[in-house]
């Protein structure tokens, strides 16, 4: 029986073969890094992947399931001045990632994580 919640392809098959889980990296200019975990088949927030500014300073190659981590150069500038997340990659797994106690980068794949609140550090 169709759903009435959607026009046109199936959500369950929107992405095709392509992952489905959403994986994008950014650092602000004090240094602090920002990662962006999305499921693209239940997460209802957008994505920006420009900032705004110039059209030809955009990056326009996302493509659903393509890995793209060639967006800081040499001299850790963003390749294209108006990306936001410089590098992202899909995945089937559900991976959360986060900082533990003594300062680790740790990934927990298909396990979920209590994310503490307050300020981070």
């Amino acid at each position: 029986m169709p759903s009435t919640y959607y026009v046109g392809t199936s959500p369950d098959t929107a992405l095709g073969d392509s992952p489905n889980y959403f994986y994008a990296i950014r650092r602000n200019a004090d240094g602090e890094l920002f990662l962006v975990r999305s499921d693209q088949l239940r997460d209802k927030d957008s994505i920006t992947i420009n900032e705004p500014g110039s059209p030809s300073e955009n990056f326009e190659d996302l493509e659903p399931g393509i890995d793209y981590f060639d967006g800081i150069q040499a001299n850790h500038e963003p390749a294209f001045a108006n990306i936001k997340y410089p590098q992202y990659r899909w995945d089937d797994r559900s991976i959360l990632y986060y900082v533990d106690d003594e300062g680790q980068l740790v990934q927990r794949i298909n396990y979920s994580y209590n994310y503490p609140t307050g300020i981070s550090s």
